[in-house]
């Protein structure tokens, strides 16, 4: 070859002759590595410079090819442990999501849960809305009369039911029947009603039924929370949601076809009733009755055309309970009055006012007379007769109410013991 040196991988090696100029040849094994036809695994050799080529840096060290390698064994496996590792975790956590979120393939998909892992509606907590709708259903009833059909709920386990007045008006025992929440029915007949107070209570020919719990109807504020329990538009079993809108609304209701006229002073509320809810329950968040679900507002439309926009009517229950208890007692209700006959409609001035006072009845005894304008009671604001009756209704005979009335341009006040009409 070429620079006078012959080919070799070092196992045959010849001194070269020195050249010409008489310099000293470098060792053979200088170019070794420049050398396309060395072998890679013979040994390798440091090329030593004399002092006059050591100008330039020293070379990078070439590694040996026979020395021992480091084995890549215990790192695969560590990948192959963490990559089994890391896919188990994942099937595991998948399974338990598909199957917490109902969203699990194949047969158990198609199938539903399986019995050791129940609905998550049988989990809810009593305190919950639908706990408070699980406890209460059972006592909640659909009455059913010919052409007709309203709501009721059951306040005794030998079953007496109370319900709207306007539900069973008309109805003969043969006609009327009751169904409960767990679709069984029974025959029914009516124990007595008040239409004024719009309350009527039934009996039902089932016994050891479960009885709602009562609550304080006094005790609410606007605000708190309230369930609405019936059968609206023949929808059984529907639970609607809403909050306490306004208290002691005051209500004038019937009359229209020579009925009798309604007053008291409701408890209004947004939840969504319509026809077929009269005379369910309305209840709390702690799954007491408050109120029974009476009348709703609509825009335009007759009474029996009208829908739900947010404006619904519940007689509270300390009324109602009342009116019940005389009715179980006694057969008949009795009616809270003040003695005195008022003005409804509209009036010139703020306030019922009246037209006569009764000798020797509540007002007159506490110093009221005609003309006087009622402007106040117990606190509540008085804008007309409605008012006044509404909320002299509201109260147990016997009761005693702060009364603020105007006389001329005097206002005064008076304490009245209210009392039971003599019908």
């Amino acid at each position: 070859m070429s620079g006078g040196t012959d080919v070799t991988d070092g196992w045959n090696a010849r001194p070269t002759p020195p050249p010409a100029n008489g310099q000293q040849p470098s060792p053979w094994w200088s170019d070794a590595l420049a050398d396309p036809w060395r072998d890679p695994y013979a040994p390798a050799a440091v090329v030593v410079q004399s002092a006059q080529q050591s100008s330039g840096p020293p070379p990078e060290p070439v590694a040996d090819p026979d020395a021992p390698r480091r084995s890549y064994t215990p790192i695969l496996l560590i990948c192959l442990v963490t990559a089994l590792l890391a896919g188990g975790l994942g099937g595991t956590l998948g399974y338990v999501f598909a199957v917490r979120g109902g969203v699990g393939g194949g047969a158990a998909s198609s199938l539903g849960a399986t019995p050791d892992d129940p609905p998550a509606a049988a989990n809810r907590a009593p305190d919950s809305l639908a706990g408070v709708a699980k406890k209460v259903l059972p006592s909640v009833v659909t009455v059913r009369v010919t052409g007709a059909i309203g709501s009721g709920f059951v306040v005794s386990k030998d079953g007496y039911v109370i319900t709207n007045d306007h539900v069973v008006e008309g109805a003969e025992d043969d006609t009327l029947s009751v169904a409960f929440s767990d679709g069984s029915t029974a025959s029914a007949k009516v124990v007595g009603r008040d239409p004024e107070s719009d309350i009527a209570v039934i009996k039902v020919a089932k016994g050891n039924l479960t009885p709602v719990a009562i609550g304080n109807s006094d005790s609410l504020a606007v605000g708190d929370p309230v369930l609405a329990f019936g059968s609206p538009l023949a929808l059984v079993n529907t639970v609607t949601a809403g909050i306490v809108s306004a208290l002691d609304r005051t209500i004038e209701a019937g009359g229209e076809t020579g009925g009798p006229t309604r007053y008291y002073a409701a408890i209004q509320t947004d939840a969504a009733v319509n026809q077929g809810n009269s005379g369910g329950p309305l209840v709390n968040a702690a799954g007491q009755v408050v109120g029974v679900n009476s009348v709703i507002r609509s825009v335009g439309g007759t009474e029996t055309e009208a829908g739900n926009i947010g404006l619904a009517f519940a007689i509270p229950i300390n009324q109602a309970r009342r009116v019940a208890g005389d009715i179980i007692d006694t057969g008949k209700a009795r009616r809270t009055v003040i003695g005195a006959e008022v003005a409804t409609g509209g009036t010139s001035s703020a306030g019922a006012r009246l037209r006569s006072v009764e000798p020797s009845g509540p007002a007159a005894t506490a110093g009221l007379e005609a003309g006087d304008v009622v402007t106040k009671i117990d606190g509540h604001v008085v804008e007309d007769g409605t008012d006044l009756i509404a909320l002299v209704r509201k109260y147990p005979p016997d009761s005693t109410v702060s009364v603020e009335y105007r006389r001329g341009t005097k206002t005064q006040t008076a304490s009245v013991t209210l009392v039971a009409d003599s019908n």
